[in-house]
């Protein structure tokens, strides 16, 4: 996967199948889709894959337990199955979390293994395993950390955990793999009409060379995420707003908060939400939010309210009560929401399941959904695509599609951190062993080494001292302070990979930083976080 190759791929083709807007999880899931169909296929995104949405979710595969309590049983028989599938199309990255409800009424337990055993019956074959009822002293030994005052027991139910960012490489890398093409920093800055106001193409720059490129294809599909607005502008002025960004933090602490493969899922906090508590990556992952904003943002903040909100829900329900200067990383992503017809405010009334709009010019967007159904919203998406353009009607192939890293679960070993790379690690390894530099750690407190940083550059398309820490490996979103003592030397690699200059090199590094402290709670200071 390198971003010139595909360039070149790019300046050859005098027109495309398909061209897809957007490298979150419906653009790479539609891309896939359309490519794997057999359509000549483009996919480009303004910034890095993943950038916004689709790195900064709370990192679960699931059906949706919230929505089973709100009686949308479509939605959540749709999501389980999904489930199911990107367990087996990519268990490098997704594998089975087991989740734990602490009860602090005696009716918790019944009313919780009632309700999730239905969850259990509505995944049918494609089930993780069953709910089971557990005593407090079993809740206890399952979670140490658990706040037991008052506590009267457990409900265990099983859900899928993954990579977020990790997944959507795979998929780019897989649609290149197929035959179609994926470029990052390439930005849609006009779509190109026809005379009998159909669009016909676009207008793309190059967000390093600033060169621009007139793209000509049959469809063009707007999969944008909270950005959807813009390329509806872009369509018609007067278009209206189709997405509303809901925003949704999450805090990551140290495991000592959570020592326990167990997640643990609050249902019900002080204003109706759920939280959760999930080991990830070593570390304790705490959310979400759900906040609904007036603007979206490539790097949205989290509110003072949010992060509040976390802490003192957290607090309720650990023994160890995590501080502000417990939090190793704090970051916000944005739901693109379909705009409740009503203007109302209540993100909770919102629907997450997706539509697909056609507009009288031709354009498709896709719009609202979630990760777990990514691959039937990118289903959906091309076949809507299909019959407005008359272009036959193949069916989806990515039901059991394979998609790039994917091993049998069996084979995952997840004691070792390179277990999210699956069919890439022997490589990885031999990339460590041909040179003793390679073989270096980034930094002495994390496991990720030099030679991560170079396989990112030379094979995942990854540009920036940014794509490499925020999103091929995890650091920024793990431990934003280890990240920032990072980026010197990640910035010197990567210039000398790619034949940069010491110049380009600070610079990237003082922007990454700039990015990397609004990730902090406690502001940095050099002095005490030298490695």
């Amino acid at each position: 996967m390198k971003r010139n190759e595909e360039l070149i791929k790019l300046a050859n083709t005098q027109e495309w199948d398909f061209i897809v807007i957007g490298g979150g999880a419906s653009g790479l899931g539609s891309a896939l889709d359309a490519t794997s169909r057999g359509f000549k296929t483009l996919l480009i995104e303004s910034h890095d894959f993943a950038k916004a949405t689709s790195s900064r979710s709370t990192k679960l595969v699931h059906g949706g337990v919230r929505y089973l309590a709100q009686g949308d049983i479509g939605l959540v028989k749709e999501a389980l199955k999904e489930r199911g599938l990107l367990a087996q199309n990519a268990a490098h990255v997704v594998k089975n979390q087991s989740f734990i409800i602490p009860n602090y009424t005696w009716w918790g337990g019944i009313y919780y293994k009632i309700g999730l055993s239905i969850y259990d019956f509505l995944a049918g074959k494609l089930s993780l395993g069953r709910t089971q009822y557990i005593s407090k002293s079993k809740t206890v030994s399952k979670l140490p950390t658990i706040e037991q005052k008052n506590l009267m027991s457990g409900v265990v139910y099983q859900d899928g955990q993954f990579d977020d960012a990790r997944l959507a490489i795979n998929l780019a890398q897989t649609i290149i793999e197929k035959g179609g093409s994926a470029i990052n920093y390439l930005k849609v800055i006009n779509l190109i009409k026809s005379d009998a106001n159909k669009i016909i193409g676009v207008v793309a720059e190059d967000q390093f060379t600033q060169k621009r490129y007139e793209i000509h294809a049959k469809v063009v599909i707007n999969a944008t995420g909270i950005f959807t607005n813009d390329i509806l502008n872009m369509n018609n002025p007067k278009h209206g707003k189709f997405v509303v960004p809901s925003q949704g933090i999450h805090l990551v602490l140290d495991k000592s908060f959570l020592k326990s493969d167990d997640a643990i899922m609050i249902p019900k906090t002080s204003d109706g939400r759920v939280l959760f508590v999930v080991p990830w990556h070593d570390r304790a992952l705490v959310g979400t939010t759900d906040t609904l904003l007036e603007n979206e943002s490539f790097e949205p903040r989290a509110l003072e309210e949010e992060i509040n909100f976390v802490l003192n829900t957290a607090r309720q329900y650990l023994s160890k009560k995590p501080t502000r200067e417990d939090v190793k990383s704090v970051f916000a992503g944005l739901r693109p929401l379909a705009a409740p017809k009503d203007g109302s405010k209540s993100t909770k009334e919102v629907s997450r399941s997706h539509k697909v709009v056609t507009s009288d010019t031709g354009l498709i967007s896709i719009i609202g959904g979630k990760w777990t159904t990514y691959r039937k919203m990118a289903e959906d998406t091309i076949n809507k695509a299909m019959e407005i353009h008359n272009l036959g009607m193949t069916t989806s192939k990515t039901e059991k599609l394979s998609i790039h890293g994917n091993v049998k679960a069996e084979q995952v070993d997840r004691s070792s951190h390179l277990y999210v790379y699956g069919s890439d690690i022997p490589s990885i390894k031999m990339l460590q062993n041909s040179n003793p530099i390679y073989s270096e750690k980034i930094h002495p407190d994390q496991p990720f080494t030099v030679a991560e940083i170079v396989w990112a550059v030379r094979n995942e398309m990854a540009e920036t001292i940014e794509d490499v820490l925020a999103r091929r490996v995890r650091m920024l979103f793990l431990d934003a302070r280890a990240a920032i003592d990072s980026a010197h030397k990640v910035s010197l690699i990567i210039a000398e990979e790619r034949g940069l200059s010491a110049e380009w090199a600070s610079q990237q590094e003082k922007e990454f930083i700039e990015l990397a402290k609004g990730y902090l709670l406690i502001p940095y200071s050099p002095k005490n976080n030298q490695p």
